[in-house]
């Protein structure tokens, strides 16, 4: 089987994306439903000592937008200090990160296929290759954030499913 990097980054990324902007907007109805304010959510944990909703949807936009500018500039970083936005903000950001991703072609990401991305903290630096990074660094991270944020909305009543979750899978034909 063979896979471009293109379809497992961009598209894996805009699949999680466009589900998440899906289960935010069936968020926002349920709470609307049910006259409840959004802004409620936006500081809910799992448990205390993980990070808030906010946070959650934060890092799935970071995660796949800063990826792509990885690949193509070979490094990355956490993200700094970032604005704190309200669940209107969250659904932006989304909308945000996937018209950003939907602007990349694929001739520019498969260009960067087998190149190095160097990942650095305050603590350590990582030299992956770009499908490595993808596959077993960022990806696996926006799976978390999603799956966090997804629990996060079924645990305050939001009806939402597996289906709600996966968002539309690619299928042949």
């Amino acid at each position: 089987m063979a896979i471009s990097l293109y379809d497992v980054s961009i598209g894996s990324y805009l699949q999680t994306l466009d589900a998440l902007s899906g289960v935010l907007d069936k968020g926002l109805a349920h709470f609307r439903e049910h006259d409840i304010d959004p802004e409620t959510i936006v500081e809910t944990r799992l448990f205390p000592d993980m990070l808030p909703f906010r946070f959650q949807v934060m890092q799935v936009a970071f995660h796949a937008t800063a990826t792509i500018a990885a690949l193509k500039s070979g490094s990355m970083s956490p993200p700094g200090a970032r604005p704190s936005p309200d669940y209107a903000g969250l659904q932006a950001l989304i909308a945000e990160a996937r018209a950003t991703l939907r602007a990349e072609t694929p001739e520019a990401i498969n260009a960067r296929d087998g190149a190095e991305i160097t990942f650095t903290t305050k603590d350590s630096t990582r030299i992956f290759t770009t499908g490595d990074f993808v596959l077993t660094f960022s990806l696996p991270n926006v799976h978390f954030h999603a799956t966090t944020a997804y629990d996060i909305l079924r645990q305050a009543g939001v009806p939402l499913g597996k289906r709600d979750f996966m968002g539309a899978v690619r299928t042949k034909g």
